[in-house]
């Protein structure tokens, strides 16, 4: 594994052209890919670089799909909030899933220093669709937490793999300009069911934004979900957050029956 980690040193010095910081995406995998409990560490390439993912394969008789996590603000594919019980449960309930590093800045960097970064996610995230196709699983969910939402939502704005089904973003943020807002122009290009989930103690960017964002976004393909107590992190509310991204996901994936769950989307 270390012998990886230096030759993936290497090839990150020789890229250090790109806006985000290699060096430190780097280090986040050594200090985390020893500590995964659950779920596997791959390597996948965009952009001719390797970078991190985790694959936790469904424990279920029957697999309904593949879910594409996409975690938040200088984060890593095993975050602690949302990303991870997302991550180790949504296996329980019949999902693959697919936790991938995405591009990082420095430890010390501003908002303002990550919106470079959003479209560098773009071709992480289609690696993970093809490194889903690769498996034969077409039947695809793309989930994001945060800034990772953001990326998620640009990725999808600018056409959708066949294979994505569906999108959920929690905690998407946006500016509270009407005009130009890139959020709100992103929304009303997405063309596939979208589940926009966030708490009601969830950050001023996201909470004063919500009224905005379910205004820009075709009605008839997006729901906007708010959860009480929950925060921008749903601290102690992982159970709440499993149970309700999980009945949404199972409602608009392909080829699934729907069917009411306990616990779920009313």
């Amino acid at each position: 594994m270390y012998r990886y980690l230096a030759g993936l040193l290497l090839v990150l010095i020789c890229h250090s052209v790109t806006a985000s910081n290699l060096a430190r995406e780097q280090r986040i995998a050594e200090q985390i890919v020893d500590a995964i409990l659950d779920g596997e560490p791959i390597w996948l390439e965009a952009d001719g670089r390797q970078f991190l993912a985790i694959y936790t394969e469904a424990s279920t008789e029957k697999t309904l799909g593949g879910v594409i996590l996409l975690h938040g603000m200088g984060a890593n594919p095993d975050w602690t909030d949302v990303i991870q019980p997302l991550r180790v449960n949504l296996p329980d309930r019949g999902w693959d899933t697919l936790s991938i590093q995405l591009p990082v800045a420095a430890g010390d960097a501003e908002f303002s220093d990550y919106l470079p970064l959003i479209q560098e996610a773009a071709p992480r995230i289609q690696a993970a669709v093809d490194y889903f196709k690769s498996q034969q699983n077409s039947n695809l969910i793309l989930i994001g937490h945060s800034l990772g939402a953001r990326m998620g939502l640009v990725f999808l704005s600018n056409k959708a793999p066949a294979q994505i089904q569906g999108f959920v973003a929690i905690g998407l943020s946006a500016p509270k300009a009407r005009d130009k807002n890139p959020v709100l122009d992103a929304l009303a290009k997405i063309e596939i069911p979208m589940l926009d989930l966030y708490g009601r103690h969830d950050l001023a960017s996201v909470t004063q934004t919500a009224e905005l964002r379910h205004k820009a976004a075709d009605r008839a393909i997006y729901r906007q979900d708010m959860v009480e107590g929950a925060d921008h992190f749903f601290h102690s509310l992982d159970t709440i957050l499993i149970s309700r991204v999980a009945a949404w996901i199972r409602r608009v994936a392909s080829g699934i029956e729907t069917e009411n769950e306990p616990n779920g989307l009313k």
